[in-house]
């Protein structure tokens, strides 16, 4: 039997919105890196995972990036993804 497919939704403390769908995949959480380069340049990193403990790994390569890429700050996220029928309507 094939397994359901879902939406999975997630929201960022900053109002940011990802949805990822439709899948079947066992997928848990969600993570963010955003990274500042300098010069007011950013870049943006994400990615999903199967658990708790699978995003919190993402840490110390993020760690590792930022002392090899030179960045001079970076945020590092991670939220609860929501199992949803459908995607959300944006507004």
């Amino acid at each position: 039997m094939a397994k359901r497919k879902r939406y999975l939704t997630a929201t960022l403390p900053d109002g940011y919105v990802k949805t990822i769908g439709p899948t079947s995949a066992p997928f848990t959480h969600y993570w963010r890196i955003v990274a500042e380069l300098g010069g007011g340049r950013t870049e943006v990193f994400w990615g999903h995972s199967k658990s708790l403990k699978e995003a919190t790994g993402k840490r110390a390569a993020a760690e590792d990036a930022a002392r090899q890429r030179g960045w001079a700050r970076y945020a590092f996220e991670i939220v609860e993804l929501i199992e949803e029928d459908r995607p959300r309507e944006r507004s």
